[in-house]
């Protein structure tokens, strides 16, 4: 007899769960959300406390009467999606529909796909937790209001298409606020002395820097002052009048939250959070093995607590104290603290099963599944090791009034370093570091010093000044970006794989080189909402807003009442930004270029590719050109080769469009069509879908193989997987208030409002 029926998200999950239950339930995917708010307008009624008027999604109808004639069959209904807010909004959508009469409606949380805790989970159902649900409508009508009131102003003043975003938009400031401070560094130089030594009982030099002249350090600004300094101090003895030496400890991180996968993902494997996320949710919704069937190899991926089941910590010391041994294992667990707010109702990512380690999946596993899988597992195992320890040697060397250092560091016990080492950051060096002393963390890791004795006079080998300069803050990387939005407050586990891939699908940022840069659009969007809205744009205000939603979920603040603190303030914003934002679509900045037609001044003004220069004689006179560089049209390079020429291609904007001319124009006349990086899916063709635009302007993207292909689209295609069909891109299509992404795929339903 049936037991009951299962609603969760995924069909891949559905396979999942029935290996493990067979007949016993009924279970159904929803797909995802099955309600949201309407497309073609704000779907949210001011006057009657924010009240949401959610409509059916497109192609869930059919989903959803199939899960209402499915729960007549039976008494209990356990809805599982996901153990979010997200998750919770779906149950309830979902509850919502079905008719509870004689029915038991629970709520059931799988934080891992196993059949243990899938069992475990059934045997102890919950109920709905009404504040989580809140605390999601709340975040999504905060930003359907910022989304649908601030993106058509947008669309009047500057151009179509664009969208604000509640925490978008404070995101592409901080990559907008870090370009004007590394534009606005000054470089300053500085200078360092260092001597190369040798000890008595030693053939190996070393190298000694000066940190101290007559008790003060040593600042050395330029090339005059090193060298007389140099002179003073290549006639002296060197003396060593100090040794410390200590064991420094460095302890394992802890296993994953989300941003930390992220981070660490992008900086090991040069993955895209987006890319990350998708095959995290592959991993935890389930992975076919040959003699157990499917199961979830990881918990669930979108989590913000680092807190581990006491089972999984007992099974991790003991496959530690077999592996490795009794010295690597610590006397009791290693436990991590939780940031303030952090959802402690779920674990970290770690693996399902310690037994399933990396080599064992290999041959289980595609390519990337196994390299996010390997670095979930190595994490936290490494997590439950004993510190590293090494040994650390100072030493002090007077040579007339000043004093060099010298340090090294050699591992005396690997600990979870046998496993596993976090990746790296890029430091730049500021005006602060200037001291020879700074240096970073692990500097001297690995670099040993001989063996000295104090008041050993050592040989002088000679003295190097080298010339140093202050470097600018690096740009962000999609990995510091996350960190940078976490350390502030601004998003959650869930929406920096989104904002990511907003900021960059809009055109409001770009990669070069793996560091983001704004736009000259980013640029100018950004500043008219920083004017205009400065509460939406304010960092704190955002995060602010964050801890809001929080409390809501936590029950200490309610979401009518959070709402109202937002709006009516944020509605005064909105009134005088359409009177008084700049009408850049209108305006006409004068410059000094002349018309080399009429002769006029030209002016610049802003089109639908950015600034451009046109004549100020305008209707008369029609004449325009790129905005100038140098007194050359700017060209936008890239790295690809002309095929005819070799020189490299540059993009240029023409009466069809955007595309790829020679940069050796008029010598070389070769062109071709703007690349979109996805490939042509129609089958048995091999050609890239290109950018193209008709006769009338509009611009839609076609196989490069035409007319032997003739698949076209009038959606922007990019290069992310869909999540729900495994499909090879997914297409944006601008709606009121934001980009929607969706699959090409009709028959597949996906879809996700930004």
């Amino acid at each position: 007899m049936t037991k009951g029926m299962i609603v969760v998200e995924s069909p891949t999950k559905v396979k999942t769960l029935q290996k493990f239950l067979g007949d016993d339930y009924i279970i159904k995917a929803s797909v995802g959300h099955v309600k949201d708010l309407p497309e073609g307008e704000l779907g949210v009624d001011l006057e009657k406390d924010f009240q949401p008027q959610y409509v059916t999604l497109s192609g869930k109808g059919k989903v959803l009467r199939e899960i209402k004639k499915a729960s007549k069959e039976v008494k209990n209904i356990y809805l599982g999606p996901d153990p979010d807010r997200e998750g919770e909004a779906i149950a309830w959508h979902i509850a919502e529909e079905i008719d509870d009469k004689g029915k038991n409606i629970y709520r059931v949380l799988f934080n891992e796909i196993t059949k243990n805790a899938v069992l475990e989970a059934l045997k102890h159902p919950g109920q709905l937790q009404q504040s989580k649900y809140e605390a999601q409508q709340a975040r999504r009508i905060l930003d359907r209001l910022v989304g649908y009131q601030v993106s058509p102003i947008l669309w009047e003043k500057v151009r179509r298409g664009l969208s604000a975003g509640r925490v978008q938009s404070v995101s592409v400031r901080i990559i907008c606020e870090r370009e004007r401070e590394i534009e606005a560094f000054i470089s300053e130089e500085y200078w360092s002395l260092t001597a190369t030594l040798r000890g008595k009982d030693s053939p190996v030099p070393f190298e000694a820097k000066l940190v101290k002249w007559k008790g003060k350090k040593v600042d050395l600004a330029n090339e005059s002052e090193a060298v007389a300094m140099k002179k003073r101090l290549e006639s002296v003895p060197y003396t060593v009048s100090k040794i410390v030496q200590q064991e420094k400890k460095r302890h394992p991180l802890p296993p994953f939250i989300t941003s930390r996968l992220q981070q660490e993902a992008s900086r090991k494997l040069s993955f895209a959070p987006y890319k990350t996320m998708r095959i995290a949710q592959k991993l935890y919704e389930g992975v076919e093995l040959d003699e157990t069937g499917a199961v979830g190899l990881i918990t669930y991926m979108r989590t913000d607590s680092p807190r581990v089941s006491a089972e999984a910590v007992h099974q991790v010391r003991g496959w530690i104290q077999g592996r490795f041994g009794e010295s690597y294992l610590p006397p009791k667990p290693n436990i991590y603290k939780s940031r303030k707010g952090a959802q402690e109702a779920h674990e970290a990512i770690r693996p399902t099963s310690i037994d399933l380690d990396p080599e064992r999946m290999k041959s289980i596993l595609d390519k990337d599944q196994w390299a996010l899988y390997k670095l979930i597992w190595d994490r936290f195992v490494a997590s439950q090791m004993a510190p590293a320890v090494f040994l650390q040697t100072t030493v002090e060397i007077k040579a007339s009034e000043g004093i060099f250092t010298a340090s090294g560091s050699v591992p005396v016990f690997h600990g979870f370093m046998a496993l596993y080492v976090e990746g790296e950051d890029n430091h730049r060096q500021t005006k602060q570091d200037r001291s020879p002393e700074k240096k970073d963390a692990h500097e001297d890791q690995e670099k040993q010093l001989p063996a000295l004795s104090e008041s050993e006079i050592l040989a002088f080998l000679g003295l190097t000044p080298r010339q140093h300069f202050t470097q600018p803050p690096f740009r962000f990387s999609e990995a510091t970006l996350i960190k940078e939005l976490e350390e502030k407050g601004i998003g959650r586990p869930s929406t920096y794989a989104t904002i990511l891939s907003t900021i960059k699908g809009k055109g409001y940022a770009g990669l070069e080189k793996g560091k983001f840069f704004p736009t000259e659009l980013g640029y100018l969007v950004n500043d008219l909402l920083v004017v205009n809205f400065p509460d939406i744009l304010n960092i704190e205000f955002t995060a602010l807003m964050e801890e809001n939603l929080d409390k809501i979920e936590e029950g200490e603040k309610g979401w009518v009442e959070t709402l109202k603190e937002f709006y009516i303030p944020f509605q005064k914003d909105l009134e005088m930004a359409k009177v008084s934002m700049r009408d850049v679509k209108r305006e006409q900045i004068p410059t000094e270029a002349i018309c080399e037609q009429c002769g006029s001044k030209m002016v610049k003004r802003w089109g639908k590719r950015g600034y451009f220069l046109a004549c100020s004689s305008y209707p008369e006179c029609r004449y325009t050109r790129e905005v100038e560089e140098n007194g050359e049209p700017q060209k936008v390079e890239t790295d690809a080769r002309c095929e005819k020429c070799g020189s490299p291609m540059v993009i240029k904007n023409g009466k069809f469009g955007r595309f790829l001319a020679c940069s050796n124009y008029p010598a070389c006349k070769f062109t071709q069509s703007l690349n979109t990086g996805v490939r042509c899916s129609q089958e048995g063709c091999d050609g890239m879908l290109v950018e193209r635009r008709t006769r009338k302007g509009r611009t839609f993207y076609s196989c490069a193989n035409y007319p032997k292909c003739t698949f076209a689209l009038w959606d922007k295609p990019i290069p992310e997987k869909c999540p729900q069909c495994d499909a090879p891109f997914l297409v944006e299509k601008p709606g009121k208030g934001g980009i929607v992404k969706r699959c090409h795929r009709k028959e597949c339903g996906y879809r996700a409002s930004e």
